[in-house]
């Protein structure tokens, strides 16, 4: 192998390493969720949804997003919350689980945080609701408490992939 495509696969290793601790974080209300940066594809501002009949309230339907249908599921219905409408601040986290896009819809993107094991704990298994079963971790950076969503457990009741 030649030293430069060393070097380009040495920095791709690196690449996805730096990914591995990082989490987009976004606002539900007043409470920060994160979801590992690794299953974002990309964030777009809300944009109309065409609805599908016979589906849980908190699916609000699908879109179009450049010739691929994508299904949007409204996070705050999700997690029980009650409905708001949408404003400039709302956002479509558009993400990827098993090769499949899926687009959440988020009262606000904050920021991309490195979260390390140091910074994490584990979710209590308090029973209380559906967000309860989706947790990987509580994190505490800085000022802010993080619920971490694990993607696969998220979706895995919704979708069939």
């Amino acid at each position: 192998m030649s030293t430069a495509n060393t070097t380009i696969e040495m920095a791709a290793n690196t690449a996805l390493d730096d990914l591995s601790n990082r989490s987009l974080t976004f606002l539900i209300g007043d409470i920060f969720y994160g979801i590992d940066l690794s299953h974002v594809i990309e964030i777009i501002s809300i944009q109309p949804i065409t609805p599908v009949p016979a589906l849980p309230t908190y699916i609000k339907g699908i879109i179009n997003l450049r010739g691929k249908v994508v299904p949007v599921i409204d996070v705050r219905l999700k997690f029980n919350q009650e409905e708001r409408a949408y404003d400039d601040k709302t956002c479509i986290i558009v993400t990827t689980i098993h090769d499949m896009h899926v687009g959440l819809i988020v009262d606000m993107v904050a920021e991309v945080l490195s979260i390390t094991p140091e910074d994490s704990t584990p979710p209590p298994e308090l029973g209380l609701n559906a967000t309860d079963k989706y947790l990987t971790s509580i994190a505490k950076v800085g000022n802010r408490i993080i619920m971490n969503i694990d993607c696969q457990k998220f979706f895995m009741a919704d979708l069939s992939y």
